[in-house]
């Protein structure tokens, strides 16, 4: 257990965590579901190729570190999260039937995906011990970091208004959306956990420049293969010109945002219970058709 000084969390920011019955028909929803604009749909359906895979390692991982808990609410937020995020990776997983069937095979990418999380991030053959203890920690502080833009993503489209005003397919939105208010619900967990199990400042950092990089070259792979592969573009191509047009136009986080967000995760200080709302999160499930059975 870290015998590090942990920064104070927002009381007021918990809640108890649950996974909820979610249900969302993707009959009528486009392949380009932002209209006129294949460029910033195509980039945040990256999300669907990447937290399938990625989700489900999450919950890997912390099964594996369940018995390294000592504080019996972190215990029980771990298990809510395993169950939140169990549901996520099953929800996105079921989009990518549905961008084949439009035309667009997303296989060859999340092939690469599975490869990722299931092979170079997955269990190691390492003796009991030290080193089997060191690589467990790299994974849980890897999450944390992860956790941090998923949660500054979840912030983001609980906010992102320009989308509605663009006539985005409201299935998807709701989809993200559903996502995005428990990812700010949950947004402390990981954080906590590596704290309680580690909190390597050192360790901290470190996997935070591992992850951003990652997370960085994965999100722009993916957006140029859909927009590559996307049968109704002549020459889709994704630019970082696009990216940053998207975000003044507020359909995609500015780049801006996305750099103040690295000296708050690495502020000594810093506790994601400081940033984004639950109240806000919650209120959104509440009315989320999608969280609410698909109602």
């Amino acid at each position: 257990m870290s015998n590090t000084p942990q920064p104070a969390p927002v009381v007021s920011e918990h809640i108890e965590l649950k996974a909820r019955n979610v249900s969302f028909g993707w009959e009528k929803t486009p392949l380009h579901w932002i209209p006129g604009d294949p460029f910033t749909g195509h980039t945040i359906n990256v999300l669907h190729l990447l937290l399938p895979a990625g989700e489900r390692w999450f919950v890997h991982v912390y099964k594996q570190v369940l018995p390294y808990i000592r504080d019996e609410r972190l215990r029980e937020d771990v298990i809510g999260f395993i169950g939140q995020e169990a549901t996520h990776s099953a929800a996105h997983d079921d989009v990518l039937p549905h961008l084949k069937a439009l035309g667009l095979d997303p296989t060859p990418y999340t092939a690469q995906v599975d490869w990722l999380f299931e092979k170079l991030l997955g269990d190691r053959t390492l003796p009991p011990g030290r080193a089997r203890q060191w690589w467990l920690m790299e994974r849980v502080a890897t999450i944390a970091a992860i956790e941090h833009y998923t949660a500054f993503l979840g912030d983001w489209i609980l906010n992102a208004d320009a989308l509605d005003e663009r006539g985005a397919d409201a299935v998807m939105l709701d989809l993200l959306r559903w996502h995005g208010a428990e990812e700010v619900e949950h947004r402390s967990v990981a954080f906590d956990l590596f704290m309680h199990v580690d909190g390597s400042y050192r360790r901290r950092a470190r996997t935070w420049a591992t992850a951003f990089a990652a997370l960085l070259f994965l999100w722009q792979r993916g957006a140029r293969f859909f927009m590559e592969n996307d049968p109704s573009l002549l020459d889709g191509k994704a630019t970082v010109g696009a990216f940053l047009r998207a975000g003044r136009q507020g359909t995609l986080p500015t780049a801006g945002a996305m750099a103040r967000s690295i000296p708050r995760y690495l502020s000594r200080t810093y506790h994601p219970s400081q940033e984004g709302s639950t109240a806000q999160a919650v209120a959104y499930l509440a009315s989320s058709p999608g969280a609410n059975g698909g109602r």
